[in-house]
């Protein structure tokens, strides 16, 4: 049976973790806040933005009013300091031979887009599921229930760096590989998956040898 990888974003695929923080700098700021540190930021990234400005002390009433802050910095800064991590271009490449390929994030869709467009790469996957894109964004299996539709009957795999992209996986009933190259520990992982590779290139690695 034909093969499908899904690949998560931030920490699997790419690096935007610059561009998240000062983002999220500037919002605080922007309503007069002292902003969050570099640390506090980071440890909730792959959570929805209203999840991250809520753990880090936004009251909910003024939480949307951030996020619109946020992504309008997010949106001018985003394709300058966003990089892809090292051998992702190679994972995509050889799982491209080897499957068909669709992006599962909780990041903005059409940003996400954007930014696979400048790094050279949207042109590997058939569909990317955005956060815009569902109601109920990883660890729910929705978002990944809305790339099987569009796929049809295959094999899936997903591969991303955090527990909420192998909760989801399993909530969906496809498998996973997580990877430590992003932002979940190994011992957050460990806890949610034995199927844990070093990256993104390992990962396809493994999938493809799986039943050749």
């Amino acid at each position: 049976m034909k093969k499908v990888i899904l690949f998560d974003l931030d920490g699997t695929l790419i690096d935007s973790t610059e561009a998240i923080v000062q983002s999220f700098g500037v919002a605080f700021e922007h309503f007069g806040s002292q902003k969050p540190t570099r640390d506090e930021v980071v440890k909730h990234i792959g959570h929805p933005l209203e999840y991250m400005f809520e753990k880090l002390g936004v009251d909910i009433d003024h939480i949307d009013a951030h996020v619109s802050i946020y992504k309008q910095n997010y949106q001018l800064i985003s394709k300058e300091m966003t990089l892809l991590l090292p051998d992702a271009l190679k994972a995509i490449e050889l799982a491209s031979k080897h499957a068909r390929l669709g992006v599962v994030t909780t990041k903005t869709g059409s940003y996400s887009r954007i930014i696979l467009e400048h790094l050279g790469v949207m042109c590997y996957f058939e569909t990317l599921i955005g956060r815009e894109d569902v109601n109920n964004p990883k660890p729910h299996p929705e978002p990944i229930q809305k790339a099987i539709n569009h796929f049809g009957e295959a094999e899936f795999w997903m591969i991303g760096d955090t527990t909420m992209d192998i909760d989801s996986a399993n909530a969906a009933g496809i498998n996973s590989v997580a990877v430590l190259c992003g932002y979940g520990t190994h011992d957050e992982l460990k806890k949610v998956t034995n199927n844990i590779s070093e990256n993104s290139l390992s990962a396809v690695k493994k999938i493809i040898l799986i039943n050749l």
